[in-house]
């Protein structure tokens, strides 16, 4: 599985090269973003950043102050958006009670403990924690999504009807614990997903990993 892994990752960087994942100004704005990317295209919560930048608004103290109701407006691109208004608030309230929204503190927190902590925040599941870990605070946890579960299902590395935990497992056992690495290569399997492995019409006579 070592030898397979880290073939997929070269023909991958080989095929698109680095590719600067996550997009954000700030780590704040990748917090936002990986609560809001549930269940939406990504270009839906760029407008709904972009609708809270030009408000002047994504700052952690200006949103935990921001009435969950003008919040929703905000960032109603981003679907679900009285729901993901509640998810918001409620990871402010956890940012701001448990580390005086520090983003110094959170990151110097061990990674077991915070996500666990994360995962204890209503809305906040393995997918949204482990983001908000890798991309955000620079934390070696391999993220699982639809797109990883899908590519490896179709090589049969993985069976279809396999959780998350134990996809991670395969990727946290067999690569160097790096975040750096993490980082890249679960981008460059968004970006397979994206333009090649698509769950309707995907197109493997020109993917990069045919033959693999």
């Amino acid at each position: 599985m070592k030898r397979k892994l880290n073939r997929i990752f070269k023909r991958l960087y080989f095929a698109f090269g680095q590719q600067h994942w996550w997009p954000a100004d700030s780590v704040f704005e990748v917090m936002v973003g990986a609560i809001l990317t549930q269940n939406t295209s990504w270009s839906n919560v760029e407008k709904a950043i972009a609708a809270l930048k030009e408000k002047k608004l994504l700052d952690a103290k200006k949103l935990y102050r921001l009435a969950p109701k003008k919040l929703g407006r905000l960032i109603k691109s981003a679907g679900y958006y009285n729901i993901k208004a509640e998810r918001l608030k409620n990871f402010l309230k956890f940012f701001f009670d448990n580390y005086a929204a520090s983003f110094k503190v959170i990151a110097a927190t061990n990674l077991t403990v915070l996500r666990k902590q994360l995962l204890g925040v209503k809305g906040i599941g393995q997918e949204t924690a482990d983001s908000i870990l890798l991309y955000a605070l620079n934390k070696p946890i391999f993220v699982v999504d639809a797109y990883t579960k899908r590519i490896f299902a179709r090589h049969g590395l993985i069976k279809e009807e396999a959780d998350y935990s134990s996809v991670q497992n395969i990727f946290m056992r067999n690569l160097k614990i790096d975040a750096k690495l993490f980082n890249e290569y679960h981008a460059l399997l968004v970006k397979l997903g994206k333009d090649y492995c698509r769950k309707q019409n995907p197109k493997c006579e020109i993917c990069p990993l045919n033959g693999q």
